[in-house]
């Protein structure tokens, strides 16, 4: 097999790992999300009164894999407006906007 063949194949097979490993760490956030969302409503955490403690840091710093996607994971939920952090450090769910994520999802 001609040595231009042979790099052309590594080149898409790095390029089909890396699609790979992108959605399926796409998939473990999407997983941590929802659980963190399915926490709050457990807790019934609609308000600054009814905010809850979430785990928002590393327990252990040293532990730098990705399996430590939870901190990351909340920060997307800050970030779009699904979950607020209430003056006492605590976190609640903002329900009109779970439910307005919740229409364009059926959509």
């Amino acid at each position: 097999m001609p040595i231009y063949v042979q790099i052309l194949l590594f080149a898409l097979g790095f390029i089909l790992f890396v699609l790979v490993a992108m959605y399926l760490s796409g998939l473990g956030m999407r997983r941590i999300c929802l659980s963190i969302v399915a926490e709050l409503e457990a807790a019934r955490a609609f308000n600054e009164k009814t905010a809850v403690a979430v785990q928002d840091e590393r327990k252990n710093f040293f532990r730098v894999g990705t399996k430590n996607l939870r901190p990351q994971a909340l920060q997307v939920l800050l970030q779009e407006g699904i979950v607020a952090k209430a003056p006492s450090g605590k976190y609640y769910l903002r329900r009109e906007k779970l439910e307005e994520i919740k229409e364009k999802m059926k959509s």
